[in-house]
């Protein structure tokens, strides 16, 4: 596998910088010292540029190439997860509840590690514009940096990002063209009714029974109002209502996550879900109130873009060893707001056995970084090559 031999050279190091930022994990936009620790290593490494505050803890670098052109944008998201850590690692989270459960502190060592050898060759022409994102678990940092103009402001015209997969066989890389990640929304609804005793239902409006029809009756916008073919899901994670055996409550609540590629069936979908939650809140006579969250839009590739990197990522990991239609997940990604707002691509590489992202035994693989930071090296070298 053809990392680049300079980038092997301080592989060590990277590990050392992705340990730190496992131990040290902090959440959203309140990244101060994760960002603090990523601006000291790029002044180190001696880039051109170094925006500080974007987002609020995100950060957006430059490294001047050789000659005119354009400028190609790189990303790595940096919070982590509110999750208790179970690896018993050296290195696990000394931030009790936090943690790096879904590698973000790979991503940003991948990019310190193409950023050093970037600054130290700077073997393309034009900028490249390494952006480091606060809040992509909570809060779309990805959005706020877009809003806050760093497209326009940096001259970025197309942007590459890289997600790891554990259990993806190791080096390997995935994408698609067009949608690879789903858009997400979430629901809350809030029941009342009158509660009473269990031995007299008779005599309250029992928010449950309410709760129940409606969660069974969501299913049918999968099953009769979308087509057979559309990805949707319609998932209800949570209920909640209750205290005793013998009371039944005057309220209960339930949460769903909703999941969709195509716009029209977005908006359908927001529209079945509070027409069959009014309608069952009439008829059982409750009240009912809809918190309906729209969330991330769903991640679609550039297809000139997704192909363009899909060769790249051959260079770095072999033929064998790249899909470049794996087709799309049901996941979702604040990525999505930079591919809205400039054509680029997102993939996917393998770091090999582990558990699963979101797991409180996860850990990056380090193994994976050095391959990560080659192809985005490749991929600026490629895009925006010297005359």
């Amino acid at each position: 596998m053809p990392v680049i031999n300079r980038i092997a050279d301080y592989a060590e190091e990277m590990k050392g910088w992705r340990r730190h930022l496992h131990a040290h994990p902090e959440l959203t936009f309140e990244l101060h010292n994760t960002a603090r620790f990523v601006a000291e290593r790029l002044k180190e490494f001696g880039v051109d540029e170094i925006h500080e505050g974007i987002a609020k803890t995100g950060i957006v670098a430059i490294i001047n190439g050789q000659g005119e052109g354009p400028t190609i944008g790189l990303r790595a998201d940096m919070d982590a997860l509110p999750i208790t850590e179970t690896t018993g690692a050296e290195h696990a989270s000394e931030n009790p509840g936090v943690m790096h459960a879904c590698g973000h502190d790979g991503h940003t060592t991948m990019l310190l590690g193409a950023a050093r050898y970037l600054a130290e060759t700077r073997r393309f022409a034009g900028r490249v514009a390494l952006i480091f994102q606060p809040a992509e678990e909570d809060g779309g940092g990805g959005q706020v940096m877009v809003e806050e103009g760093i497209m326009d402001r940096f001259g970025i015209s197309q942007v590459y990002g890289i997600h790891n997969a554990p259990n993806l066989p190791f080096g390997s890389f995935q994408t698609t063209s067009g949608p690879l990640m789903a858009a997400v929304d979430t629901a809350w609804v809030y029941l009342t009714g009158k509660g009473g005793h269990g031995a007299t239902p008779h005599e309250t409006v029992d928010p449950l029974i309410a709760a129940v029809g409606m969660i069974q009756a969501l299913q049918t916008i999968v099953t009769r109002n979308a087509h057979a073919l559309d990805e949707i899901v319609i998932s209800v994670t949570q209920i909640h209502a209750g205290s005793a055996s013998n009371i039944i409550p005057e309220e209960a609540w339930f949460c769903a996550t909703i999941r969709t590629f195509n716009p029209e069936l977005r908006e359908l979908v927001k529209k079945r879900f509070h027409e069959i939650v009014e309608g069952h809140a009439a008829s059982y006579g409750v009240k009912a109130r809809i918190d309906y969250d729209w969330g991330y839009p769903a991640t679609v590739n550039d297809a000139a873009k997704a192909g363009f990197a899909a060769e790249v990522a051959r260079e770095v990991a072999g033929a064998d060893l790249v899909d470049a239609e794996a087709g799309r997940e049901m996941g979702a990604e604040d990525f999505s707001y930079m591919l809205e707002a400039r054509p680029g691509a997102y993939l996917f590489l393998g770091t090999g056995p582990g558990a699963g992202l979101h797991h409180p035994a996860y850990d990056f693989n380090d193994d994976a970084a050095p391959i990560g930071a080659s192809f985005f090296v490749r991929l600026v070298e490629r895009a925006q090559p010297l005359a």
